[in-house]
């Protein structure tokens, strides 16, 4: 959820300026988050990371209005550490405030003090929360590349919300102890590395701030790695041109990305540079043409001509893994349905009744296969975080082709 609200903050800091009448819904897309973890964070050195047990929520089909599972609540502290989550919450809250800085500058300072807070927290007592609270997290939620990418990410956004030396220094000691220089090329919710360094990289060359200049190296390399055909390219495609890093929930990938090229593109333009790959150059135009080539494959250009956002074009996934869309909604179906008994509407072939209008889905396998089928939450598992890196992309392209 933290992570959703960063990127989609960061989605209005590039392209808010592109979004037109859509920039409001952002916005109180991006405080109805920022108001509960505010909440999550009202106690010092204390921040309550899930509500609810996730086997036993896993283990009905239900739908939210009939839930009685039981709310537990699950916390780190200084006692069981979550430097992951924490740095995580603080860079949501730190990019928040400058999406609020202008429309609504009280509520900006309150977000960006939690977020000094919640950082300081994140760094004095280090650890991954899925350690201390791995029965209750894992395996749905655990943290995979550990912490320190946390760190770097949310120094990076403390920095660009305070502008305060410390967190450039901090940067500058902590950096490569934090894996700014490691060759990992994932950028989704567990792993913020590639992220950190194109953020840190505007710094450089868009606001001359020269301490950073290793990191423009550092988001060469990522960007290396995901031109096709490029010297060190290192990411795999399917036939049909989509960026496929993993099954499960491959779509975070291609909208994340996708997001990153097209960031980047911006940076390389404002500061009149190119990327560089050994000894080929690639300009902001070749990255924007190869994120529009995913934004289109999503879209439903691909083999199957299938759309991957619900509800847009005329063919796209009809039986998502969601309990609301796929159960009949309480006007039509009145009596409770019970924990297990929508398991039978879960694993039949019938469509989704209620339509998750703008979700997109896991996405087609890597030969770009589809099944459209409810019990595969690889492929047909809807996510927050997939959606809020394509609002940046999408305000961008349907600005770009005159469609705002």
């Amino acid at each position: 959820m933290a992570f959703t609200t960063t990127m989609l903050s960061w989605s209005v800091i590039e392209f808010g300026g592109l979004m037109k009448s859509e920039l409001q819904n952002a916005k109180i897309a991006i405080r109805w988050a920022t108001d509960y973890l505010l909440k999550a964070t009202s106690q010092p050195d204390t921040i309550y990371v899930q509500v609810g047990d996730a086997n036993k929520d896993h283990s009905c089909w239900e739908r939210p209005e009939d839930m009685d599972t039981v709310r537990s609540v699950f916390k780190v502290d200084k006692n069981i550490p979550g430097s992951d989550v924490a740095a995580e919450t603080a860079a949501a809250l730190a990019a928040a405030a400058i999406v609020f800085r202008k429309s609504d500058p009280s509520y900006s300072k309150v977000l960006l003090k939690r977020a000094i807070s919640v950082f300081a927290f994140a760094d004095k007592y280090r650890g991954t929360y899925s350690a201390g609270l791995k029965p209750d997290v894992c395996p749905f939620y655990c943290s995979y590349s550990g912490y320190q990418d946390e760190l770097l990410w949310g120094a990076a956004w403390l920095q660009k919300a305070t502008k305060n030396i410390k967190y450039l220094n901090y940067i500058k000691i902590n950096g490569q102890i934090l894996g700014a220089a490691e060759y990992d090329n994932t950028f989704g919710w567990d792993n913020k590395h590639a992220g950190a360094r194109i953020l840190l990289t505007k710094a450089f060359l868009v606001q001359n701030v020269k301490t950073l200049h290793e990191y423009k190296g550092h988001a060469d390399n990522f960007i290396c790695s995901v031109i096709p055909g490029a010297p060190f390219s290192s990411t795999q495609y399917t036939p049909g041109g989509l960026l496929f890093k993993m099954a499960d929930a491959n779509m975070q990938y291609v909208t994340s990305t996708s997001f990153l090229l097209l960031t980047y593109a911006k940076y390389l333009t404002s500061a009149k540079t190119v990327v560089h790959c050994g000894g080929s150059v690639y300009t902001p135009g070749r990255l924007r043409s190869i994120a529009k080539r995913q934004v289109d494959y999503l879209l439903g250009d691909n083999p199957l001509r299938m759309s991957y956002m619900v509800g847009y074009g005329p063919k796209f996934p009809r039986r998502i893994h969601h309990r609301g869309s796929s159960l009949p909604c309480v006007a039509s179906h009145p009596a409770k349905i019970q924990c297990h008994q929508g398991f039978a509407i879960m694993n039949s072939q019938s469509p989704n009744p209620n339509f998750l209008v703008g979700a997109v889905v896991g996405g087609p396998d890597q030969h770009d296969r589809f099944p459209d089928e409810r019990s595969d939450y690889e492929q047909s598992e809807p996510a927050t975080y997939i959606n809020s890196p394509l609002v940046g992309a999408l305000a961008y392209f349907a600005h770009a082709y005159g469609q705002l």
